[in-house]
């Protein structure tokens, strides 16, 4: 037992005196809040300023086109209430195109005609003084008596799908005031017959508990589970390199004669195990700071962050990290064991890890439903059960026997997994030359 801890220490303290392993627990939260935000921010600015040429075959368009109506803002007793659908309208505003609009009166005209000349502009030609368009909206002049006509966007980008949907909707929208208008709706009425209902997510609770956050948690799902499954996936490569490194260098031959292969396995992967769970403690504290931080901000938005950070949630977190890591680490140790090289090594766990890794490719659905057939199924499965439950846990309120039965599954697999690999290990640790073949492996459990 000892001699284990030995090795625990020397495994833990090298780990987490290195210079890198401070500076990625400091700065991997931001790497990730980065890599989630960053895109969307960056697509929303790339929109930039566009310049569209609507030709319009009614003729009485112009105004609603070139000075879109704003929605008035709703009148809300509950000043908390307000403050978030003004919050949503905000970041709607921001996550839209701003468009330079060259309106063309084509009334009594066929309006893809006058459109016609417009076209080469799309490719940068001049056309008179004209110079480039990104796209060019042409509206049939029957649009108010015929419910079949459609409008044409043309652009160079056939994914151009914000600018076609924002026009589209201004231009319905002027179009239902007309034809409303033109059956006899008053001006006035029209602000409350069109006006849009707003529709919250609640998770209703098995105590009545009401949380919401909607798209929010569904981000919040993806970023635990990475959270559990990158530092398992980094931590058991440790492992290997470490076990790979020694058996070239010979010295496992000298560690071996003083202690068995089980505590030197033990010892390993126990030791890793701590640092991935100090750096998580860490990546915790922070996310708890930046909640609170934030934590107004997010409430604005319909977004409550604490209903995440809830005692059971860590203990849970905690858990089923253990119980993933375990379970990765041990296919580590096994190609450490057996393969003469670390690139050797990778290709030996890598259809593997492909398998494990099911749960995140099917993460969507799984947080989208996660009382489906396919996610409690997930769950229940061992080799795919820390990952699955926890998110279920995190997004949805599964039966506790579900998830005591996931525990006790994983467990009973970790320690099937601890006793196949310590039978590889203790022969492949001092085996050299040619890989061992499956039949070969499964020998070695029968010797061993």
């Amino acid at each position: 037992m000892n001699k284990m801890l030995a090795v625990l220490k020397r495994e833990y303290l090298q780990a987490v005196r290195k210079k890198s392993f401070i500076i990625i627990t400091l700065t991997m939260p931001v790497l990730m809040g980065a890599l989630m935000f960053i895109p969307s921010i960056l697509a929303v600015r790339g929109i930039g300023e566009k310049k569209i040429v609507i030709v319009d075959g009614t003729g009485r368009l112009e105004a609603a086109v070139t000075k879109p109506r704003e929605a008035p803002p709703k009148k809300e007793s509950d000043k908390g209430a307000l403050e978030k659908e003004v919050s949503r309208t905000k970041a709607r505003n921001q996550a839209m195109p701003r468009f330079t609009i060259e309106y063309v009166n084509a009334a009594g005209s066929d309006p893809k005609k006058v459109a016609e000349p417009q076209f080469a502009r799309l490719d940068g030609r001049k056309v008179g003084d004209e110079k480039k368009v990104d796209g060019v909206l042409v509206i049939p002049g029957d649009v108010f008596e015929n419910r079949d006509a459609t409008m044409s966007y043309y652009s160079r980008s056939s994914t151009d799908v914000i600018a076609q949907e924002r026009l589209g909707r201004t231009v319905n929208d002027e179009v239902q005031r007309t034809r409303l208008t033109s059956r006899g709706i008053a001006e006035a009425e029209l602000e409350t017959v069109l006006d849009r209902v707003d529709l919250d997510a609640v998770q209703l609770t098995s105590s009545g508990e009401e949380k919401t956050g909607g798209e929010l948690n569904f981000l919040v799902g993806f970023l635990f589970a990475a959270l559990l499954l990158i530092p398992s996936l980094v931590y058991g490569m440790e492992v290997m390199r470490g076990i790979v490194q020694e058996k070239t260098d010979r010295v496992v031959e000298v560690l071996i004669s003083s202690l068995t292969p089980m505590q030197l396995l033990s010892g390993k992967i126990l030791g890793l195990a701590a640092v991935g769970l100090t750096q998580l403690t860490v990546w915790i504290l922070m996310g708890v700071i930046a909640a609170v931080a934030t934590g107004g901000a997010a409430a604005a938005a319909g977004f409550n962050a604490f209903q995440f950070l809830r005692p059971e949630i860590g203990a849970y977190f905690a858990v089923f990290f253990i119980l993933g890591y375990l379970l990765y680490v041990c296919f580590y140790a096994i190609a450490g064991a057996v393969c003469n090289s670390e690139k050797e090594a990778q290709q030996f766990v890598q259809p593997v890890m492909l398998v494990l890794m099911i749960p995140w490719f099917l993460m969507m659905p799984i947080i989208m439903n996660p009382e489906s057939k396919l996610s409690v199924g997930l769950s229940l499965f061992p080799l795919f059960a820390p990952i699955t439950m926890f998110v279920r846990v995190l997004v949805s309120e599964p039966p506790f026997w579900h998830v005591a039965l996931s525990i006790v599954l994983s467990v009973g697999a970790i320690y099937g997994l601890f006793w196949l690999t310590a039978k590889i290990f203790r022969i492949g640790i001092l085996s050299y030359g040619k890989r061992p073949t499956i039949p070969e492996l499964w020998k070695w459990t029968k010797v061993a």
